[in-house]
């Protein structure tokens, strides 16, 4: 099982958490004038590299904040955990 530690809570088991995605996505600039093809991607398009990966992670059973995780794909080793808004 995999171990993650929550910024606000300390190591918690993976079974707390839900997955949520690529991190650090910007959102369209000027969603007004964005196309339908544009909004697919941004919506639909994510990467899938075998190795480090910054991903979306909320406490859903503790204290239900969002953080972001860097983690290796290939052996789920948690390289970084950091807030929303900081880097690694």
């Amino acid at each position: 099982m995999l171990l993650i530690s929550c910024p606000w809570c300390g190591p918690r088991e993976e079974t707390e958490f839900h997955y949520g995605g690529q991190a650090h996505v910007p959102y369209p600039e000027a969603p007004l004038e964005t196309s339908d093809a544009e909004w697919g991607e941004y919506l639909f398009v994510r990467d899938n590299p075998k190795g480090p990966f910054a991903e979306r992670w909320v406490h859903s059973v503790g204290c239900r904040r969002w953080f972001n995780v860097q983690r290796n794909t290939a052996t789920d080793e948690v390289l970084a955990i950091y807030r929303q808004g900081e880097r690694p």
